[in-house]
Parts: structure tokens; sequence; C-alpha cells
């Protein structure tokens, strides 16, 4: 870097090269290099010690049995979330109701259902039989149709319903919290423009206030992923509860619940790109230029 200064005492100007010394981080660099003597140590461990019994672990991993109750897993992480923000809605909508009796029900009904544990819940739900043995739906004090609930919900049954409602409490107050973080100026720039109310909500309120709800919901989805492991209360075949039962036959109760522990983590890691994708389709109306995906930051590094 050449600097134009003159000496001191005399009217000339002469070139001088000063040197730019970048910053020095070296709390930084000790840091890091604790951190990956951390991981390798980490790493060996794993690698070496018999205690995890690999071999094991590499013969159950894609077992038949363990598949099988991945896919129950899957259907009642993907059932239950449907089911728990198709009731979100209606709750979301009735607390932001000025109907003093709609907005009360909705803040009791959330209240009871984020208080409760899921386990509880399960435990209700399955043993309902118990508590009402016929129930009948018709006009109150008037003519009707009774059944019994001997046989109404099966175990499978109670456990989907206690988790789509107990993600319904839930997914309501996020997705009323995204409604609230809309401005108020948009709601009345839409109206102003003359839109129906209608596609004010699809196209100016929605869209923004997806922005806010999806952070929250990807969290409550990953949630409901793993809770479905409390279902194992139910004797329900999902993975967690048939690791069980294969490490109760053979005594393998380390390598089996690391069978169990890396479909999880594979499984939130599958949900986190997709997480990533659709927020990423939603910030098109937020910045100017979508930021990079995972695969352009990596082709853009191997040509620098």
């Amino acid at each position: 870097m050449s600097v134009l200064s003159p000496p001191r005492g005399t009217g000339e100007t002469k070139t001088t090269d000063e040197l730019v010394v970048p910053a020095r981080h070296p709390w930084r660099w000790a840091g890091t290099a604790l951190v990956l003597v951390l991981l390798a140590q980490l790493g060996h461990g794993l690698a070496t010690n018999p205690g995890w019994e690999w071999g094991t672990f590499t013969g159950y991993f894609l077992e038949k049995s363990v598949i099988d109750a991945l896919l129950v897993t899957l259907e009642l992480t993907l059932a239950g979330a449907v089911l728990g923000f198709l009731g979100g809605i209606p709750l979301a909508a009735m607390r932001l109701s000025r109907n003093p009796v709609l907005a009360a029900v909705s803040w009791t009904y959330i209240w009871v259902f984020r208080s409760v544990p899921l386990i509880v819940q399960l435990l209700f739900w399955a043993n309902l039989g118990y508590l009402y043995d016929t129930l009948q739906i018709g006009i109150p004090f008037g003519p009707g149709w009774s059944f019994s609930t001997t046989n109404l919900i099966s175990s499978f049954g109670a456990a989907l319903l206690g988790l789509a409602l107990h993600e319904a409490a839930f997914a309501g107050e996020i997705i009323r919290a995204g409604l609230l973080s809309v401005d108020q100026g948009q709601h009345e720039a839409a109206a102003a423009l003359g839109l129906p109310r209608r596609r004010q909500f699809l196209r100016i309120v929605l869209p923004q206030a997806m922005r806010a709800i999806l952070p929250n919901a990807a969290n409550l989805l990953v949630n409901l992923l793993k809770s479905t492991s409390i279902v194992y209360v139910l004797a329900i075949g999902e993975l967690f509860y048939q690791v069980q039962v294969v490490y109760g036959r053979n005594g393998r109760v380390v390598p089996l619940l690391m069978v169990a522990t890396v479909w999880y983590v594979i499984l939130t890691a599958l949900l986190s790109i997709l997480q990533y994708y659709v927020e990423r389709h939603f910030a098109r109306g937020a910045v100017r230029t979508l930021p990079p995906t995972p695969f352009q930051r990596l082709k853009a590094a191997i040509r620098r």
C-alpha cells in the first residue's frame, strides 16, 4: 500500500510502503484445536470401544421388523402432524375471534392439552371404555344413536388421537403467533386496494405469516417425531417399541438403542432439509436475492 506523506522539516513528498498486518485471533485457533481434539477422541472411542457392538448394530439396522416399525413411526408422525395442524387452524381463529365464547373455549382447550403430559393423554384415550360404556349422538334429551365404546378405539387409534389433539394445542398457538406477527399496516393496505377479504388473507397476510410459523412448526414436527416413541406404552409396534422387543430377546441393549437413535437422527435431518427449502420458498418476498442452497455453496467453494 503506497502513501504519499511529507517528511518532517521539508516540503518534499516521498512514497512509503506501509505493511498491513491482519488481525490475529489466537484464542479462536486454540478453541478450534480443542474442539478438533475432542471430536477425534469421541470418534476414536466410538470406533474402538467394543461395548458399542457395531456388528450387531449393522445387522439390525435394516432388519425387516425394524423397517416395518419405522414405517409405523412415519405413519404416526405424518398423520398426527396433518390432523394436529388441521385442528390448530380453527383453534387459532377462535383465539383471535371477537366472540368471547369462542375465544374462551379455544383458550381452555389449549391450556388443558398443554398442561397434561402426553403419556397421560394416551393412557386416557386408551381407557375411554372404562369411563363410558356407551356414547350417544343425537338431540339432547331426545332421540339419538348410541354405541358401545368397548372396541371403539384401538391402540393405534388412541395413539393417533392423543398425538393429534396434543399437537393441535401447540399448533394453534404457533399459527396465532404467525398471524399476529403481520403488521397491521399490511391489513390496512390490502383493504385500501379493495381486495376481497379471502384474497387479502391468501395473498398478503398468509405468505408473511408463514415466515414466522414455519420455524416453530418445524420444531413441533420434529418433537412429534420423537414423541411417537411414547406410544410404546400402548404396545404399538413403532420404532422404539420394536427395538425394546429385540433387545429384550437378545440382551443387546446398547446397539439396539443406537439403531433407534440413528434412525431418529436421519429422519430429523430429512425434516430439517425440507424445512430449509420451504422457508427459502416463503422468503422470496422478503429478500431481493435468495440465500444459496448448500449445493450452490459447495459448487462456489469448489470453484474458488
